[in-house]
C-alpha cells in the first residue's frame, strides 16, 4: 500500500496550528484571547503558531485598541480556507486507506 503523506500540509499539521485552523474554519475570526482560551495555549506558544500561519498566508492579523486595550483579531483568509479544505481531503484519504 502506498501512502501519499506528501499531501499533508506541514504548516497546518502541528497540533496548535491545526486547532487554530479548526476554530477559525468554524468562526471565521477570533481574537487572540479567545483562541488562547479555546486552545489552552500559552501566549508565547500561540503567537509563534499564528505567525507561522500568517507567513503562509492562511490567516490575517489585525491589531487595534478597544477601550484603550490592545485587541488582536485573527481571520482565516480565502487561501487558508482552501488550504484547510485540501488538508482535510488529504487526511481523509489517508484515513480511508488505513481502514
Amino acid at each position: 500500500m502506498s501512502l501519499d503523506i506528501d499531501r499533508i500540509d506541514d504548516v497546518i499539521h502541528g497540533r496548535v496550528r491545526l486547532g487554530i485552523m479548526v476554530y477559525l474554519a468554524d468562526t471565521g475570526a477570533a481574537d487572540f484571547t479567545e483562541l488562547k482560551t479555546a486552545l489552552e495555549a500559552t501566549q508565547g506558544n500561540l503567537s509563534v503558531h499564528i505567525k507561522k500561519l500568517e507567513e503562509a498566508g492562511y490567516v490575517a492579523i489585525a491589531k487595534s485598541f478597544v477601550n484603550n486595550k490592545p485587541l488582536t483579531r485573527i481571520t482565516l483568509t480565502s487561501e487558508g480556507r482552501a488550504a484547510f479544505s485540501t488538508y482535510l481531503d488529504a487526511l481523509g484519504a489517508l484515513i480511508g486507506k488505513a481502514r
